[in-house]
């Protein structure tokens, strides 16, 4: 294979994967009204595959959407050890896009409070959130746009489940608490795979996260081995189970608060019912 010939299928698997995220996070955001025209969407980067990924699509529908938003690029430097604090501004910088970088200690604080064996994702991820959210409201953003996509979701439902006996996940758009923010997961629909094809076929400059991620044993990586292992025996399993999430049927469950199955009552007697129907 020449040189010309390969870097051509590269392009074209570049296009195809391009292709396929466009449509998915397109048809996100019409399902869900998640962006109207005139807004100003704060887009979280971490420095991860997905949110390099979702900055990408969404700069990409900007210049063809039916309707007019802003996009500003948010980053929020936790002065992790070894982090490189100047990969994401000269990323952006060469884009020529309109960013903010916070710096705030957020590591010294879970490292602090955390004991070493839990895991630090909750109080850094509620820290994260808080400062996140006090941003948006200060640059007048309308959206708060996060990179998870469905993978995210399933995981998720399964880690309330199985560890909190909760049946909730992340919805791809959400009112925060205090209501001051609405929050949106534009790739609620793409699957994982896809988004590590593109960003490895985009060469975006990857900055792992070391902070939860160097952690064992985490739940969250359990619960993904699970799901993968059964998306490895049943292809489409995940697929499905993200669609139930979408296809609730209260009835059929047993929450007391929100469907009135106290109220429920036999109404009507079998000769009524062939009376309302007509059949002699």
């Amino acid at each position: 294979m020449t040189e010309r010939s390969f870097e051509g299928k590269l392009a074209l698997k570049y296009n195809r994967s391009r292709k396929n995220l466009r449509r998915d996070v397109g048809k996100a955001i019409s399902d869900y009204s998640m962006i109207e025209d005139g807004d100003l969407v704060m887009v979280c980067l971490s420095g991860g595959k997905d949110s390099y990924t979702m900055l990408d699509i969404l700069m990409s529908l900007q210049k063809s959407a039916p309707i007019s938003f802003q996009i500003k690029v948010v980053n929020l430097d936790q002065k992790q050890p070894g982090f490189p604090a100047k990969v994401l501004p000269n990323y952006l910088s060469k884009l020529g896009l309109n960013f903010d970088i916070i710096e705030k200690d957020t590591y010294s604080i879970v490292t602090e409070k955390v004991p070493e064996s839990k895991t630090y994702c909750g109080l850094c991820s509620r820290l994260r959130r808080g400062i996140l959210y006090n941003h948006a409201v200060a640059i007048g953003a309308t959206k708060i746009a996060l990179g998870h996509h469905r993978d995210d979701i399933v995981e998720t439902l399964f880690l309330n489940m199985f560890y909190g006996g909760k049946l909730k996940s992340m919805p791809p758009k959400l009112l925060s608490d205090d209501k001051r923010n609405v929050v949106i997961r534009p790739m609620a629909y793409c699957k994982e795979k896809e988004i590590s094809l593109y960003a490895s076929l985009a060469g975006f400059p990857i900055i792992p996260c070391n902070l939860c991620g160097s952690q064992e044993n985490l739940k969250r990586n359990v619960i993904k081995e699970m799901v993968q292992k059964w998306d490895k025996e049943e292809p489409g399993r995940i697929e499905t189970i993200f669609r139930s999430i979408a296809n609730v049927q209260l009835s059929q469950l047993a929450d007391r608060t929100l469907f009135p199955f106290h109220e429920l009552r036999k109404t009507k007697s079998e000769s009524e019912v062939l009376s309302l129907l007509k059949v002699d």
